[in-house]
């Protein structure tokens, strides 16, 4: 075991001298938010496709399979892959032809400074319990690995990717992603190969899995197809408008090339999503009655790959890990800094925003560490981190990007309805589709104060 840990401090320490490396280039507040905007084609899909895949995917939904069945995988990879191309199809270009750094630009371009700042203190919050749910699952991994508590491997992952995140900004965020993509396929194909190996067989293994595990729609007596819907809706209508999703996209040379990127960036989490949802399948036969199913994946390869093999998989876990979490805490550093601090300081020189920059980040992740201590499903959190506040975002700019309908009072009120209305349908009335209620508030809302501004054509701006 000592050995394998360390090979995972290697693996780590690699990750950390690359960041502290591209860290020397970056001079702007471009350089450290968005690469300098000079991604390519090929290094802005593996980013799309190792941002998102992360720890939701490996540890929570292998988990929620083998928990569930192959309905536990609404979010991952289906959801998920779905709102990639949905970003590609459309979103990209019309977001990059803004030239925005955040997507709180939106806000204030198309609204004012003050629905700016609310829109920021709405997405900040999701992207942190994002951040979160990837820390969490770091500590899962390292838990499995060195056999410590849970509680001190996530205080030591928590370090690591505040540390990694502060150094290289979004450049080496990209770098290193497309490392960790690969890194990521080969560990995830070599565990299937011997999971299947050991279960006799690519038939054999198939053949195990009981058929009412393969079923992808399944309602339970008390549920409908609105309970579906809402469980479907929350990674897509959540993740589309994603800051780290838009960064991505900003980043780019040329809309065309972000529009290339999220499509293929799609197609690639799906067809890899697809390895541990597999895995998490046959692992209920192969390691039945585990006290925590999102142990599943870390559980098969410590039994059935050797040493190298589980050293090359345990990377390709942090991997997946690390590229999602340094994305979360770099996508609240961007909102937190260039939309609230910065603009309140005036005037300042590029190198002094990348300082404030690096502290936001160093303020999200103790933050984010905290949320980590109080879950204890890195899965529920990825749920809540994509719902919270998102019903009223994703309204909002749609409304705001393909129409002149509505102003500042509209969204601002959308904005707060659909925050207002999940947090209360989910955590005090425990309502069975907060989501699509929110959703459907938000949109009322936005709608019905937009008529009447239509009508009071000199009302105060906000």
């Amino acid at each position: 075991m000592n050995t394998v840990l360390t090979g995972i401090l290697v693996y780590i320490s690699a990750q950390l001298l690359i960041g502290v490396f591209v860290s020397k280039k970056i001079k702007t507040e471009d350089d450290y938010l968005l690469a300098g905007r000079s991604l390519g084609v090929g290094l802005a899909t593996l980013s799309v496709f190792a941002t998102w895949f992360g720890a939701e995917t490996c540890i929570g939904a292998a988990g929620a399979v083998y928990e569930e069945g192959l309905s536990g995988a609404t979010l991952d990879p289906f959801g998920y892959s779905l709102c990639l191309v949905l970003m590609g199809l459309v979103f990209s270009i019309p977001l990059w032809r803004r030239q925005l750094t955040t997507l709180a630009d939106l806000f204030r371009q198309r609204y004012s400074p003050r629905v700016e700042k609310l829109a920021v203190l709405m997405m900040v919050p999701g992207t942190i319990m994002w951040a979160a749910a990837q820390i969490r699952a770091f500590g899962q991994v390292l838990s499995a690995t060195s056999g410590f508590e849970v509680e001190l491997t996530i205080a030591c992952a928590a370090l690591v990717v505040i540390v990694y995140t502060m150094y290289g900004g979004l450049m080496a965020d990209v770098i290193t992603d497309a490392v960790q993509g690969v890194a990521l396929i080969i560990g995830l194909s070599i565990l299937l190969t011997i999971v299947l190996t050991a279960g006799g067989g690519w038939q054999p293994s198939i053949a195990s899995i009981e058929p009412e595990r393969l079923v992808l729609f399944k309602t339970a007596e008390n549920e409908n197809w609105l309970d579906i819907m809402e469980h479907w809706m929350i990674p897509i209508g959540g993740s589309v408008i994603a800051q780290e999703l838009v960064s991505r996209v900003l980043a780019c040379r040329s809309p065309q090339i972000a529009r290339q990127a999220c499509l293929a960036g799609g197609l690639l989490y799906l067809s890899v999503g697809l390895i541990p949802i597999l895995i998490g399948l046959l692992g209920y036969r192969l390691l039945p009655g585990l006290a925590e199913p999102e142990q599943i994946l870390p559980q098969l390869a410590q039994q059935y790959l050797p040493t190298f093999l589980y050293i090359i998989f345990a990377g390709a876990l942090i991997s997946a890990i690390l590229s999602t979490v340094d994305s979360a805490l770099m996508a609240a550093s961007a909102l937190l800094s260039h939309n609230l601090i910065v603009p309140l300081l005036g005037t300042i020189d590029e190198s002094r925003k990348v300082r404030i920059a690096r502290l936001a980040v160093l303020f999200g992740g103790m933050v984010a560490y905290w949320f980590a201590l109080q879950t204890d499903r890195v899965h529920s959190l990825v749920e809540q981190a994509s719902a919270f506040g998102s019903a009223g975002i994703v309204t909002v700019v749609v409304f705001g990007l393909f129409t002149r309908f509505g102003g500042a009072y509209s969204a601002a009120g959308s904005l707060l309805a659909g925050t207002v209305i999940w947090t209360a349908g989910h955590y005090a009335f425990d309502l069975k589709t907060p989501y699509l209620i929110a959703l459907g508030g938000a949109i009322a809302v936005y709608s019905t104060i937009a008529l009447l501004e239509l009508k009071l054509h000199k009302i105060a701006p906000l």
